[in-house]
């Protein structure tokens, strides 16, 4: 159980956290100042230190080295006691495990620096085993270069002994890598050490130097988590060095570790200008709740347009000049890279309004084949009387093209040249000639239906919206949802394109054949927050920003989570769900 440290935000699986000392330490962070070593058991043995609120005492230890034979591991384990002053215990990946401190060091993260797939390794293999809300500490690796990716993989504290090390060999570090002082001509930075002239600059500059510029750099790494725009930050970042370009990808791959941390919903843009950017939860999310939760209700053929640079599509020159030339009479469907489909009832939807893409006008065999596959996808779960193609030769059409191929489809294409030209819609318009409109009662509801699919499974929308017991009021992107009796259930918050629930909606949730997110907390009735403390069991699907209900012997209510549902089992402080609504029971 910890005591001294607390989660305060989340980026995905950066945090940014407090040690609860005399002076608070926010991290990530240099832990240099607040760590007491209580010695090493190699050397002698240790009698236990008072400790301090003031520091973290660094409880005694014997570290061995990466690769060590179990047998010998065993032989050397050390029993960490349990203390009530803030600690933090010195583990491996290999015997990591929850030693009752607030902090955990990795003692052997220096041998996998350079070895991306290592590094990844040890590093989840220890944060699966140390509790969820204990800080992770890494000694002798840190860099400028480097703590940003650290950090994004989850790790909260650094110490300065590779960026000391580094500077009396004369390695002047930057975030892009490090370069010998003696091929600096000018330097630069604007630190204190780096006022002087160049030719009295000397290796005792350089060594404060690097301290300064790896604490100017954590700086910037928690203003990003702040703002929820690491990964952004880091796609560009981390291709300065090869191995943490490796190393982000192998991350990357850790679908399930970074899914659970990473939240369903943002108010910050999206900024899509790496490839990489495809394999990013956000848009992997979307593309899979889509393709596998997303159910067409509408009988008329289906129109694919290009997406647009402003966002919500719909508010753009081009689309509105689309959707004059369909007239409600086809059911559109965005396609771009590098979200995929977008059909209309979720262009608010998270991340789709909330991305921002390079554009030069030519597709990456890479975006070609993640579109395709989407779209594929799509049109295996959703069947249309008609599929019209709207969108321009280059890179859309080849889409298009492989899908059709795929699926053994037809599409009408209808672009002339460019499809705002006059040409173009009056083809558009052409196409759909013979259907008929859809009524706006009818966009209204598929709209709220499409939203609950997508927020809570697959058919949610019909078990809880059935068209003959509910009503939409407001207007769009606003829509209420009410039932026969005129109580509201839910409100379509327009920010992020979900649902919120009222305590009528959790209840109606809760009743239904839809699984729910639950959250089961001690007896008492919650005001503003439930905390970590008082949360009994959560349920596993449960991710950060989703609509949970809260259940308990005094309480019922509704709410939004702040943290991933094992976070919250394992999490002895901070704030597990913020409260919308709540009754006593």
């Amino acid at each position: 159980m910890t005591q001294y440290f607390e989660v305060l935000d989340r980026d995905g699986p950066a945090r940014l956290g407090e040690f609860r000392l005399t002076t608070p330490q926010i991290t990530p962070a240099l832990v240099d100042d607040i760590l007491v070593d209580a010695g090493s058991l190699w050397a002698q043995e240790r009698s236990m230190p008072d400790g301090s609120d003031d520091h973290i005492t660094v409880l005694p230890h014997r570290s061995l080295p990466a690769g060590t034979r179990d047998e010998i591991k065993d032989a050397f384990a050390v029993e960490t006691p349990s203390v009530d002053f803030p600690s933090a215990a010195v583990v491996t990946a290999d015997t990591a495990a929850d030693r009752d401190a607030d902090a955990y060091i990795l003692s052997d993260v220096r041998s996998f620096d350079g070895h991306a797939a290592a590094l990844r390794e040890a590093i989840l293999t220890t944060k699966s085993a140390v509790p969820a809300d204990t800080a992770l500490i890494v000694s002798g690796i840190a860099t400028p270069g480097n703590v940003a990716t650290l950090a994004y993989a989850g790790v909260d504290g650094f110490d300065t002994t590779r960026a000391k090390t580094k500077g009396a060999q004369g390695k002047y570090l930057t975030t892009d890598g490090e370069v010998f002082l003696e091929d600096l001509r000018e330097l630069p930075c604007a630190c204190h050490a780096c006022q002087k002239p160049r030719s009295e600059f000397t290796r005792t500059d350089c060594i404060e130097h690097n301290v300064s510029a790896l604490q100017a750099e954590l700086t910037r790494v928690r203003e990003r988590i702040r703002a929820g725009r690491l990964r952004d930050y880091i796609e560009a970042q981390s291709r300065h060095e090869q191995w943490l370009t490796a190393a982000f990808r192998e991350f990357d791959q850790e679908y399930s570790y970074l899914e659970e941390r990473t939240p369903v919903l943002r108010n910050t843009e999206l900024t899509a200008t790496t490839e990489d950017t495809i394999r990013r939860v956000e848009i992997q999310r979307f593309a899979d709740r889509v393709t596998s939760r997303y159910r067409n209700r509408f009988e008329n053929p289906l129109v694919l347009v290009p997406c647009s640079a402003k966002k919500p599509y719909s508010e753009s020159q081009s689309h509105k000049q689309f959707l004059r030339a369909i007239n409600f009479r086809g059911h559109v469907a965005s396609m771009t890279s590098p979200i995929g489909v977008v059909p209309t009832e979720l262009e608010l939807t998270y991340p789709a309004q909330h991305y921002d893409t390079a554009v030069t006008g030519r597709w990456s065999e890479d975006e070609k084949q993640f579109v395709a596959a989407v779209l594929e996808r799509y049109l295996e779960r959703n069947e249309y009387p008609k599929i019209i193609a709207h969108v321009p030769e280059h890179g859309y059409r080849d889409i298009c093209q492989r899908v059709e191929e795929a699926l053994d489809l037809t599409f009408t294409y209808t672009v002339a040249d460019h499809p705002t030209t006059d040409e173009s819609l009056a083809n558009l318009s052409d196409a759909l000639h013979g259907f008929g409109k859809f009524s706006k009662r009818e966009r209204e509801h598929n709209t709220v239906k499409a939203i609950a699919d997508y927020q809570l499974g697959d058919g949610a929308g019909d078990d809880l919206f059935a068209a003959a017991n509910i009503r939409t009021t407001g207007r769009h992107p606003k829509l209420q949802v009410r039932n026969a009796e005129n109580t509201q259930l839910a409100t379509m918050v327009p920010q992020y394109g979900l649902l919120a629930f009222t305590l009528a909606g959790a209840k109606r949730w809760d009743e239904s054949d839809v699984e729910t997110k639950r959250v089961e907390i001690d007896g008492f009735v919650p005001h503003g927050s439930v905390l970590a403390p008082g949360i009994v069991s959560a349920d596993e699907t449960i991710r950060p920003g989703d609509e949970v209900i809260i259940d308990g012997p005094k309480a019922f209510g509704i709410g939004r989570a702040e943290m991933f549902g094992s976070e919250m089992e394992r999490s002895t402080r901070g704030i597990g769900v913020e409260v919308r609504h709540v009754e006593e029971r």
